[in-house]
C-alpha cells in the first residue's frame, strides 16, 4: 500500500470532509479576534490554528471510529467502516489516536500558554463524545460541544484570552450541530433500540425527535441574531445569516417523519453549504464593519 492509499484511508476513516462543519466557524472566531484586537496578521499563527483544527478531527473522529468498532459491525449501515471491514486494524486506529492527541497538545503550546491548559479538557470533550451514546440520550449535544468550541479555540489563539461573541457562535454551533445530529440519528433508530444505545430518536420517536431538532434550530436562529446584533454586523452578515436560516428551515421541510429515507449525504451537503454560507459572510462583514 503506498503513500496516497494510506493517507486516504485514514482520511475516510475520520470523514476528513466533515471538518467544514467546525472549521468555518474556527475562521469566524480567528476573524473576529484579529479585527477586534488589533493584531498583526501571522500566517505562522493561521497554520497553527489550522493545524490544531486537523488535529483534533483526526483524535475525535478515530477514536469514535475506534470506540464503535463493535456496534459499527453489527450495523449494516456501518458495517462497511474501515475497522468492522477490516481496512485498518483496531490497533493502528488506537496509535492513529493517541499520536493525533499528543501532537494536538504539542500545537497548543506552541499556540500559547492557555491554548496548551486548555487542551486536557479539550481531548476530554472531543474524546468523550464517543462513550456517551452508551448511557445518555442527549449525546447529540455532546457532538456540539466537541464541535462547538472550535471558534473559541481561534479566538483564545489570536488573544490569549475568553470573550463574549465567540462563546455566543459556540452556542450557536452547539445547537445546530445537537440539531442535525439528532436528524441524522433517525436512521439508526431502531438499531439503537434494539442494542440498547441512546439517542434523541431512540427515546423519544420520529415525531418526538424531529420536535427537538426543530427547538434546538430555533435557538440556533435565535444565537445567529444575538451575535450579529453584538458586534454591530452589517449587511453581508445578515445576507449569510439569511442563507444560514433558509437553509436550517428547508432541511426540516426536506426531513419528515414520512420521508426519513431522505437522509444520505445530501443532508451533510446541504449543512456543510449552511456553515460555509454563514462564515464567509460574517467573515466577509467583519473585515468590512470592524
Amino acid at each position: 500500500m503506498n503513500y496516497t492509499q494510506t493517507v486516504a484511508r485514514y482520511g475516510s476513516l475520520v470523514k476528513f470532509s466533515h471538518t467544514v462543519f467546525a472549521l468555518p466557524f474556527a475562521l469566524v472566531g480567528y476573524t473576529y479576534a484579529m479585527c477586534t484586537a488589533d493584531a498583526t496578521f501571522s500566517m505562522l499563527l493561521l497554520v497553527k490554528i489550522l493545524l490544531a483544527m486537523v488535529l483534533a478531527r483526526n483524535t475525535a473522529m478515530g477514536f469514535n471510529r475506534y470506540a464503535d468498532r463493535k456496534i459499527d459491525a453489527l450495523n449494516p449501515r456501518t458495517r462497511s467502516r474501515e475497522i468492522p471491514s477490516g481496512v485498518i486494524s483496531p490497533r493502528k486506529a488506537l496509535i492513529f489516536v493517541l499520536i493525533n492527541a499528543a501532537l494536538f497538545m504539542a500545537d497548543a503550546l506552541w499556540i500559547n500558554p492557555l491554548a496548551f491548559y486548555l487542551s486536557p479538557v479539550a481531548l476530554i470533550v472531543l474524546l468523550g463524545y464517543s462513550l456517551t451514546k452508551r448511557f445518555t440520550a442527549w449525546c447529540h449535544i455532546v457532538l456540539g460541544v466537541a464541535l462547538g468550541i472550535a471558534p473559541v479555540g481561534a479566538y483564545i489563539a489570536v488573544t490569549g484570552h475568553f470573550a463574549l461573541f465567540p462563546i455566543l457562535l459556540t452556542g450557536l454551533v452547539v445547537t445546530w450541530c445537537g440539531g442535525f445530529d439528532i436528524v441524522y440519528a433517525l436512521q439508526d433508530i431502531d438499531f439503537d433500540r434494539s442494542h440498547a444505545l441512546h439517542s434523541v430518536p431512540a427515546r423519544f420517536g420520529v415525531r418526538g425527535g424531529i420536535a427537538i431538532s426543530i427547538l434546538l434550530h430555533a435557538i440556533t436562529v435565535y444565537a445567529v441574531v444575538v451575535a450579529g446584533l453584538h458586534y454591530g454586523a452589517g449587511t453581508l452578515y445578515w445576507i449569510g445569516s439569511a442563507a444560514f436560516i433558509g437553509l436550517l428551515v428547508f432541511q426540516h421541510l426536506f426531513i419528515t417523519p414520512a420521508h426519513i429515507a431522505r437522509l444520505g449525504r445530501s443532508f451533510g451537503l446541504m449543512n456543510g453549504l449552511a456553515s460555509v454560507c454563514y462564515a464567509a459572510f460574517a467573515i466577509a462583514d467583519m473585515i468590512v464593519v470592524l
